[in-house]
């Protein structure tokens, strides 16, 4: 028997070809028009009409990539954080607000630099202070905010959040909102 190691070639099931090993190889780098199709028709979306595209139209658009808060972690984009009780979700959240807040690496990450907001609903402020002392000591930022109560969502939380936006982030190209 060969001690030669075999490599088994990455076959997707629907299509029966193997897979490129080109990692780098997008259709988003082609040259085409750019066109955010979310955006698009939404007078047909609240009418119920279900928008659809074909796998031409799909492959014609150029959808640009999303920007990286911490490099080959997290985008810029919506993420669900989520976890039983007590396991360390706001410590964590904290650390990584803090982080992009000061634009420092994240776990040998790169970090963009940005506002965050952080909503502690279920905390005060004198609890965070001192969590965020034992955590991060004495260095602080004006990029990093607070606030331990909002309206509720379908009661005026979004107006809340574009006033905050509009006020506090209009200067960075990053936020997190938690």
């Amino acid at each position: 028997m060969s001690k030669e190691k075999k490599i088994v070639p990455i076959i997707s099931g629907a299509t029966e070809k193997e897979q490129s090993k080109d990692v780098n190889k997008s259709i988003a780098k082609k040259e085409q028009k750019s066109n955010l199709q979310a955006t698009e028709n939404l007078k047909n979306f609240e009418q119920g009409v279900l928008e659809t595209i074909t796998m031409e139209e799909l492959y014609d658009t150029v959808y640009p990539p999303k920007a990286a808060v911490v490099d080959k972690l997290i985008y810029n984009g919506t993420y669900l954080f989520v976890g039983a009780p007590k396991i360390g979700k706001s410590f964590l959240m904290a650390q990584l607000g803090y982080h992009v807040s000061m634009g420092l690496p994240l776990w040998n990450y790169q970090v963009s630099q940005g506002s965050v907001l952080y909503l502690a609903l279920e905390d005060d402020y004198s609890r965070i202070q001192k969590r965020l002392s034992r955590m991060f000591g004495m260095e602080s930022t004006p990029n990093f905010h607070f606030a331990t109560k909002s309206k509720a969502l379908n009661e005026g939380l979004e107006e809340q959040l574009i006033h905050f936006v509009k006020e506090h982030l209009s200067s960075h190209k990053k936020e997190i909102i938690k």
